[in-house]
């Protein structure tokens, strides 16, 4: 089974900003946050960066074909970083640049865009269409996280109709575990707009592995738009500071609740032809010492 992660995160420093105060990367996997010392990454990132090195390790281990890196305003703008990353690696990674409301944002390079949308100043998405319909021209996909529920998702359906070629990914499974979720799910019977898991095992977490709450939304979420407009992805890496990289998947993997056809579109399918990952390559099985 092909796998592609279709939401992670890389950063050489992070320099990042949430309701004005300040997000540092510390040491042993902590971050300043908000005047908090936070574990925001596993304790083994010794030296405050994530970088691809590490993250190629973890996706080998998991036997992850690829990965697309979006980005988020907590972790400060890594655009150069991220083209060293595509250059190094260009078969691996898709990568996102970074729209930031009043600053200038490039398409040069990068794969796609991606919105913090729910952390924009100007909550209304058709004040921000120029780089909706820079994306759409350029053949791009934009990467967004809404804001909870249905509160940006009727400014979201204009731009969508406007610009019937854009490319849309909606992450965090819509904020499944927060009312109104399933109105961010229908926006995917749009043809050109689907929906990522990424951050699905944190807004479960208090459930834990192995999440039977997150594969019934899973399925709920496949009634309302079908399998084909569902990806998986890991939020790489502050998921993983209670749970293994592998573990992010594969509760998918082990449920009796989805057919090995719905794991596998799940799972790669969709996201290989959604990001345009051209014959991706399994690692190989290496077995471990248990």
């Amino acid at each position: 089974m092909t796998i592609i992660d279709a939401h992670a995160h890389l950063w050489k420093k992070q320099d990042g900003v949430v309701n004005g105060m300040p997000v540092r990367g510390l040491r042993g996997g902590r971050s300043e946050f908000c005047g908090e010392i936070r574990q925001m990454t596993p304790p083994y990132m010794t030296d405050g960066e994530n970088v691809a090195e590490v993250f190629l390790s973890n996706m080998d281990y998991a036997r992850v074909a690829g990965a697309v890196i979006t980005q988020e305003e907590m972790d400060g703008r890594q655009d150069g970083y991220l083209l060293t990353v595509k250059e190094k690696y260009p078969d691996r990674f898709k990568i996102c640049s970074l729209y930031k409301e009043n600053e200038p944002f490039t398409l040069e390079g990068f794969d796609g865009v991606k919105l913090c949308a729910c952390r924009l100043p100007t909550q209304d998405l058709t004040k921000h269409f120029a780089v909706f319909e820079a994306a759409a021209k350029a053949g791009k996909f934009v990467s967004l996280d809404l804001s909870d529920g249905d509160a940006q998702t009727g400014s979201l359906r204009e731009i969508v109709q406007q610009l019937p070629a854009l490319r849309v990914a909606i992450g965090h499974f819509g904020m499944v575990t927060r009312p109104n979720w399933t109105e961010q799910i229908k926006l995917a019977r749009y043809p050109n707009v689907r929906v990522e898991s990424g951050g699905i095992t944190w807004l479960f977490n208090g459930e834990f592995y192995p999440y039977p709450s997150a594969v019934r939304a899973i399925k709920e979420a496949a009634e309302l738009a079908g399998m084909d407009k569902l990806m998986w992805g890991s939020d790489y890496p502050r998921t993983m500071v209670e749970i293994t990289y592998k573990m992010s998947y594969d509760f998918i993997v082990k449920s009796n609740e989805l057919t090995d056809a719905e794991k596998a579109l799940l799972l790669g399918e969709n996201a290989a032809a959604f990001y345009g990952f051209a014959d991706p390559v399994t690692p190989p099985l290496v077995k471990h010492m248990l």
